[in-house]
């Protein structure tokens, strides 16, 4: 059974420069959602300290995650982004509950 992933992507972002980069996100956001196998994607900030946000995406299995990162739009507009992420490991599967 191929299982869903989740991603969480992670980025250091100061206050004075995150109208630009929100922008940048929606971007990134909008072509990564015309990938097969995309669900869903969420950006938030953290409530304590604000200059940490959040991109967390959700797709069927790894394989749709990893081949929505290869077309050329999405190297255009999401990978130079998604380059500025904290350096940490991003995707996720769901534990059995």
């Amino acid at each position: 059974m191929v299982e869903p992933v989740f991603v969480v992507i992670r980025f250091r972002v100061g206050e004075a420069e995150q109208a630009g980069f929100g922008e940048r996100m929606r971007t990134a956001v909008d072509v990564l959602a015309k990938q097969k196998g995309f669900v869903a994607a969420r950006v938030g900030r953290n409530v304590d300290d604000p200059e940490l946000l959040a991109l967390t995406l959700e797709f069927e299995n790894i394989g749709s995650y990893r081949r929505a990162l290869s077309p050329y739009e999405v190297k255009v507009a999401a990978v130079p982004l998604l380059s500025q992420a904290l350096d940490e490991p991003s995707a996720y599967e769901d534990l059995p509950s």
